[in-house]
Parts: C-alpha cells; sequence; structure tokens
C-alpha cells in the first residue's frame, strides 16, 4: 500500500508542475467521478431525463479525454521549459531498477486500464443511449415533438425508431449519426423546415427495416374490416362500414400475383413529383420478361422536373407512407376516440361541435387549447346548462380530450395543420391509391391500370348502424 500512495504522489507532482498538467488531472478527475455516479445512476433508473444522456455520454467524456490529454501535455512544457534552460537533458532516463519508477509506472498502467474500462464502458452505453426512443424523440425536442407525439399512439409505438429508421447493420448507423450531426447543428440555429419536409430522399429501402418484422411473400387471403364513423348529430349515431381487404401477395417464384400486394411478385418501378403524390409514369417488369409502361394521359413527355428524377422502385411505404407518423384528419380522430372510449357518445353533439371547433385555425398551442374550451362550453351552458349541471365532470373530461386530440396533430408554430401530411393508404382523404389507379395510366398497347373497386376490396356494408354481415362473421360478439 505504501509504494501505491508512494507510485499516486510522484504522479500527481509530475503531472501537475505544469498549469495544463494540474487542470487536466482536475478535468479527468472530475469527470470521471462524475461518469461513474450517473452511469450507476442510470443503472438503477434514477436518471430518466432525456437530456441528461447528453451530458453522460458525450459532454463528461469529452471533458475526460480532453484532461487525459492535457496531462501528458503539460509535462511536455515542463520538460521543454527545463531543457531550454539546461536543467535537463533531451531525453527523460527511466531506471525500473528504482522503486519510485517503477511504482510509477505501476500506476500509470493500471489508471490506463481503468480509464479504457470506463471510456468502453461509456462508448457502449452511449451508443445504447443514441439507440434508444427518448434520445430521437425528446433530446431533439422542437424538431421531434409532433413525430414523437403521434409516435407514442401509433401502431409500432413499442418499436424502437432505429429498428425502421436505421435497420440492422453497421453502415446504416454510421450513415444515420453523421447525417444526425448536421441535424444537431440545424437545430442550433433553428433553420430546420417547418413542417419538416417528406417524404425522407434518404430513408433506407423498406426491404432492409420494414420487412424484417413483415414478410410480403407471405401475405395472402382476406381481412374483415370495420371502420365505425359517428355522425354529427344529438345522438353522435355510429354508422358501421364494412370491407373485405383482398390483402392478396404473390409468389416471386411463379409470378402469381393477386389482390392489393399483387406487386409482390412483380417489380414496379415509378417517376413523381419530389411529394410522391403526383406519378404521372408506371413500369411494370415481370417475372415472365415481359415489361409494360403506363403513362397518364396527356404526360407522354414528362417535365423536367419529374424526368430528372430517379426512377424508383415501389416499396412499402408508397403505400404506407405513415406507418408510425400518423397524423388522422379531424373526423378520424374524433371516430377514433368515440370508439375507444375516450369521448362519450351519451353527450349530445359532441362530434358535431368538437369538429367545428378543432378545424378553427388558431395561432398557437395556447390559443388553439383556449378557442376550443370556450366553444365547447359556450355551447353546452347555452343549449344544454342541465347537462353542465349535473354531469359537469363527464363534460370538462370531453373538452379535455378533444384539446387533447387537436394538440396530437396540430403545431400552429411548426406550419402543422389538418392535412399537412398525407396518407397513401386507401383514397378517402387522400389520392392515395388514385395516383396510379385512376384508369388514366394507358400503356402504349391500349391497357390502362385499373380503377376497378373489386379488385382491392369489397364492401359487405356502408355506413349502416346495424349491419346484418356482422351478425353473419361474428354471432357471438354482438
Amino acid at each position: 500500500m505504501r509504494n501505491v500512495i508512494s507510485g499516486v504522489r510522484d504522479f500527481v507532482v509530475r503531472t501537475t508542475r505544469h498549469p495544463i498538467g494540474f487542470i487536466g488531472l482536475n478535468l479527468t478527475t472530475a469527470a470521471g467521478i462524475l461518469l461513474i455516479f450517473f452511469l450507476v445512476a442510470s443503472s438503477f433508473g434514477l436518471s430518466e431525463n432525456p437530456y441528461i444522456g447528453i451530458v453522460i455520454f458525450f459532454v463528461l467524456p469529452a471533458i475526460f479525454i480532453a484532461g487525459l490529454v492535457m496531462m501528458p501535455v503539460g509535462t511536455y512544457l515542463y520538460k521543454r521549459r527545463l531543457r531550454k534552460t539546461g536543467a535537463e537533458g533531451a531525453f527523460p532516463i527511466y531506471d525500473l531498477n528504482r522503486g519510485e519508477t517503477r511504482n510509477r509506472f505501476l500506476f500509470i498502467g493500471a489508471m490506463t486500464i481503468v480509464n479504457l474500462a470506463l471510456l468502453g464502458l461509456v462508448s457502449f452505453k452511449g451508443v445504447e443511449h443514441m439507440d434508444s426512443v427518448s434520445f430521437c424523440g425528446q433530446t431533439c425536442h422542437p424538431i421531434m415533438k409532433p413525430e414523437f407525439t403521434v409516435y407514442q399512439t401509433s401502431p409500432h409505438s413499442r418499436v424502437r425508431c432505429v429498428d425502421c429508421h436505421i435497420g440492422p447493420g453497421a453502415s446504416w448507423f454510421v450513415k444515420s449519426k453523421l447525417s444526425g450531426t448536421r441535424q444537431v447543428f440545424v437545430q442550433l440555429a433553428g433553420t430546420w423546415p417547418k413542417p419538416i419536409e417528406t417524404p425522407v430522399e434518404d430513408l433506407r429501402p423498406s426491404r432492409d427495416t420494414c420487412e424484417q418484422c413483415h414478410w410480403p411473400e407471405k401475405f395472402h387471403g382476406d381481412k374483415v374490416q370495420v371502420k365505425t364513423h359517428y355522425q354529427e348529430d344529438e345522438a353522435n349515431t355510429p354508422l358501421k362500414s364494412v370491407i373485405l381487404l383482398k390483402v392478396g401477395g404473390g409468389n416471386p417464384e411463379s409470378g402469381a400475383a393477386k389482390g392489393i400486394h399483387w406487386h409482390v411478385a412483380n417489380r414496379v418501378y415509378y417517376r413523381s413529383d419530389a411529394k410522391r403524390e403526383f406519378i404521372p409514369y408506371v413500369r411494370v417488369e415481370r417475372l415472365d420478361g415481359t415489361v409494360t409502361e403506363y403513362v397518364k394521359d396527356g404526360m407522354e413527355t414528362l417535365p423536367d422536373s419529374i424526368a430528372s428524377r430517379p426512377l424508383r422502385l415501389m416499396d412499402c411505404i408508397d403505400c404506407h407512407n405513415r406507418p408510425t407518423h400518423i397524423y388522422l384528419l379531424p373526423g378520424s380522430a374524433l371516430d377514433q376516440a368515440f370508439s375507444d372510449g375516450r369521448l362519450p357518445t351519451t353527450i349530445p353533439y359532441l362530434k358535431r361541435e368538437a369538429m367545428t371547433a378543432i378545424q378553427q385555425e388558431y395561432d398557437n398551442a395556447g390559443a388553439g387549447a383556449a378557442g376550443i374550451r370556450t366553444h365547447l362550453r359556450e355551447f353546452y351552458e347555452t343549449n344544454y346548462p342541465e347537462l353542465t349541471a349535473q354531469n359537469g365532470a363527464a363534460l370538462d373530461h370531453a373538452i379535455e380530450e378533444v384539446c387533447s386530440i387537436w394538440s396530437r396533430y396540430v403545431y400552429p408554430e411548426l406550419n402543422i395543420h389538418w392535412g399537412t401530411y398525407p396518407d397513401h393508404i386507401g383514397h378517402q382523404d387522400f389520392d392515395g391509391c388514385f395516383r396510379c389507379h385512376d384508369g388514366e395510366h394507358v400503356s402504349s398497347e391500349g391497357e390502362s391500370i385499373s380503377q376497378d373497386c373489386s379488385t382491392c376490396h369489397s364492401l359487405l356494408a356502408v355506413e349502416e348502424e346495424n349491419p346484418e354481415i356482422l351478425k353473419t362473421l361474428f354471432p357471438d360478439e354482438l
């Protein structure tokens, strides 16, 4: 123990002879202690704040390494000053026969192992932190707040951001972090586009991400989908539509294909505008080697803005373009809240008045919440005073839920409003399927891309209160 203490004392004395070395030793010591403290705290879940990760995995390691570099620099500067005065030779002499020298080397070696172990642990934990949902969604809070908010209620809310945006492998991890470094400076400068532009041009192909879980070649059969729409009448009457979706698929080996996912057995390419909302050119390459090109009527010569864009191979996100960051429209958002039980159908005209309130234009989040509350409270105090008196708590809860719905999808400060981000699944609210399946994309042989509804689905019931088909399909549930 005496030798260890002697080695430590000798190391400290020699390192701190120059001010830079003194500062470096103190920086490394302080940063090391804080790193160990925060790592232990994080292992017990005591540091859940998303911003603390920046301190633990970026700021403190940088200070720690800077201090390590400053210590030998300080020693070098001190030695150089001695050489200039002739007090020491050009090269230091280390005599390992002296216990003092051996102790110094043993201490330096031991601390090097400790430092490498600490930096290795911090590096591993740092990568783990950068792969976390909180880092992606909350650390870059001003930019990612809307995306993170809608992500939390999406079908993929239990899937990590990196599983879709990066996927497996080191190359895309490095590429994404380099891109993230640029985004840090964009956020600091406040120059990011408002709203964030979509689609993301350099997003990794879905075959490397989506298809790690979803297996297109195994899509087959039909799927019954029940949609409930609540009318804007006094009773908020629910009407059900029953759709038989022909999920379909294809066998890449035989080329057989049918239904919605018929393209799995073929290769479909297209040219579009930058938003991928206008698609005037489609090219289908079938397994048997035949190729068919479809051009939208009147677009035989593509404009330079489209012709200059690369030919894109259609994949999952060309239709499922909002699989996670889903911005619903007002009617769909309220219908979902009624179906989930977050909004009661017992409050008269709630659907109608909520639609009116949330579709108003507001300057900011505060004004939006205040405007929605004012509209709904005034309506019910004027027209249904007994409801306010007898069931005011339920009404207040419903009003707050309507405010929550608006704030989930609308961000005036970021220029995100209802419909800012189109959803290409289906064709009721946006063009979606009809970008290609409009009957106006024709080949040189006169063949057109079909607009036949029965290709993808069959309507078993359309906005009925009690569809008979549901009694047949689910007799025990009705």
